[in-house]
């Protein structure tokens, strides 16, 4: 399918039942708006990362893939949490209620598939995105202190979060979860000063469900 990298204006794409196994000459079309892939070789959920930078798409057919693995639900809340734009996934419509489910337990795609260690449908590194989404040593942190965040934050023209917040876990819980989230937010910010109005529409619709799943969870504690 490597023609696809001089299509970069084509919308919809139908290669089901064609033994693919590599999404990466998809990357450039970024006009497309539907893929159907059913039926064909692709191996690792990894290769969604080359579907993540495709701003219009809207359907995807992915079903009867090595990739589904033997879970359905958690192949199908990864493919949300990375394209939350779907309207319709395998021939089933993408509720809200999916893409809130899909930050809890969908695995978060951040790099392309290795090649070499594909495995089961599922790759090392996709196995090991499920284990960062929920803990990581500290020394893999973006460097970066309390002020550089708030500075960060000012040329959004956001209020710092007090740091009396994290008032009621121990000094050193604090400073860990401190840093860590000025990390995250620091680096959340830099980057959107790369997107277009297109994509911070799709960042501030992913936040507003992410919010919703807060507010929820939160009323059912209560």
């Amino acid at each position: 399918i490597s023609i696809c990298r001089d299509l970069p204006n084509i919308e919809v794409i139908t290669f089901s039942v064609n033994g693919i196994s590599d999404l990466e000459p998809l990357h450039q079309c970024q006009n497309l708006s539907e893929l159907y892939l059913r039926k064909n070789n692709i191996r690792s959920l990894d290769e969604l990362f080359y579907l993540k930078a495709l701003p219009r798409l809207r359907v995807l057919w992915l079903a009867e893939n090595p990739c589904c693995g033997p879970d359905p639900h958690r192949y199908r809340m990864t493919v949300l949490r990375n394209l939350p734009s779907l309207q319709k996934l395998d021939n089933q419509a993408v509720t809200e209620e999916e893409l809130s489910q899909a930050l809890v337990d969908g695995v978060e795609i951040t790099a392309p598939p290795s090649r070499s260690s594909e495995e089961n449908g599922w790759s090392q590194s996709t196995a090991s995105s499920a284990a960062g989404s929920t803990a990581g040593p500290e020394s893999q942190l973006l460097s970066c202190s309390l002020e550089e965040t708030d500075k960060t934050q000012e040329e959004f023209d956001m209020k710092p979060v007090p740091r009396d917040k994290y008032s009621t876990f121990s000094p050193q819980e604090t400073d860990c979860s401190c840093k860590k989230r000025n990390n995250v937010l620091n680096a959340i910010l830099l980057l959107m000063k790369e997107l277009d109005a297109e994509g911070l529409e799709i960042i501030q619709q992913t936040v507003a469900r992410r919010l919703q799943a807060f507010q929820k969870k939160e009323l059912q504690e209560e």
